[in-house]
């Protein structure tokens, strides 16, 4: 019996042996890490993702890294500014291995110590400005911490990527006093947005009533040039048919008893006036020389009888 639970152990002791060695050699790294290997205590090789066999008994691995980006929070801390105000700063680092053997044996712990060294550039540098400018510069101490911290990190394999402020409290005497600043400085801007309208509004309101005068002058103007251009034309014509009533009168008079017509029609003209006179008036007017008004007369009864004479003339020459 003793034999036999002997005999049927060493195998399964031997098959232990055997897994374990097997797992103690071969390793699978995962993507974006690397593992460091140390052989008999020192430094060997660096293995990166994939599959890898190593010296049983003699090799290990001593240390994982990723390879990520990795978010280190930095703690708060109170910083004094250039104007003599404790601020309380805090802020995230974001960090990456990049030298797995550096990241190992440059320095015990790198985020810890990224942290640290974080925080003391932050209270350099703010303490190289003003409260105000604390809040208005927040990109170029980022800028500057970043800087700073990876220069000093590279011998332990770590690059610094980025570090972002999370908040800036000041204390509350001087919470205050911002908070009355910027009240002050929102209702100066209100008045200033409030007379601006006012002026633009009278701006425009100016502009508006310029612009009726100026269309109200401009409507004026085209009216007498169209009243001018009314008249002129009036005269124009009126100016045609006085010509062609003058040229008519012309080739009338031309024609056979044609002036003898027209001395009967300025008298008639002047007889029929000279009526109108009396009948307005009580007043009897004569002319200075009656001789002028008999030689008139005359001339009227010659008129009228060349007419008579002209008009009998067609009947005696047709008998």
């Amino acid at each position: 019996m003793d034999i036999f639970n002997f005999g049927t152990i060493i195998p399964i002791i031997m098959a232990i042996i055997v897994v374990w060695t097997i797992f103690q050699v071969a390793r699978v790294v995962p993507q974006r890490e690397n593992f460091v290997v140390e052989r008999l205590g020192k430094y060997s090789k660096t293995l990166s993702a994939g599959f890898h066999l190593l010296v049983p008994f003699l090799d290990r691995v001593a240390y994982k890294h990723s390879l990520k980006e990795q978010a280190i929070d930095v703690p708060s801390q109170s910083c004094i500014t250039k104007d003599n105000i404790a601020v309380e700063i805090d802020g995230i680092l974001y960090v990456q291995v990049v030298d797995a053997q550096l990241a190992s044996y440059g320095i015990e712990n790198y985020f810890y110590a990224t942290s640290q060294l974080a925080q003391t550039t932050l209270r350099s540098e703010i303490g190289k400005i003003e409260l105000d400018r604390t809040f208005e510069e927040r990109d170029l101490i980022n800028a500057q911490v970043v800087a700073a911290v990876d220069a000093a990190s590279d011998p332990w394999g770590v690059k610094v990527l980025r570090y972002e402020i999370k908040d800036i409290n000041p204390p509350p005497s001087v919470r205050d006093a911002l908070e009355k600043q910027m009240r002050a400085e929102r209702e100066r801007r209100a008045v200033v947005a409030e007379s601006e309208g006012d002026r633009q509004a009278k701006i425009n309101v100016s502009e508006g009533e310029k612009q009726e005068l100026i269309n109200l002058s401009e409507a004026e103007k085209q009216k007498q040039i169209n009243e001018a251009e009314g008249k002129a034309r009036e005269i124009e014509l009126l100016a045609e048919a006085t010509a062609q009533g003058i040229r008519t009168i012309a080739s009338a008079i031309n024609e056979k008893g044609g002036l003898d017509a027209v001395n009967l029609r300025v008298a008639e003209q002047y007889v029929t006036q000279f009526g109108k006179l009396a009948q307005e008036s009580n007043t009897l007017i004569l002319p200075s020389d009656v001789s002028d008004v008999a030689s008139f007369v005359g001339t009227v009864t010659t008129a009228m009888s060349h007419l008579k004479g002209n008009e009998k003339s067609p009947d005696s020459s047709s008998d």
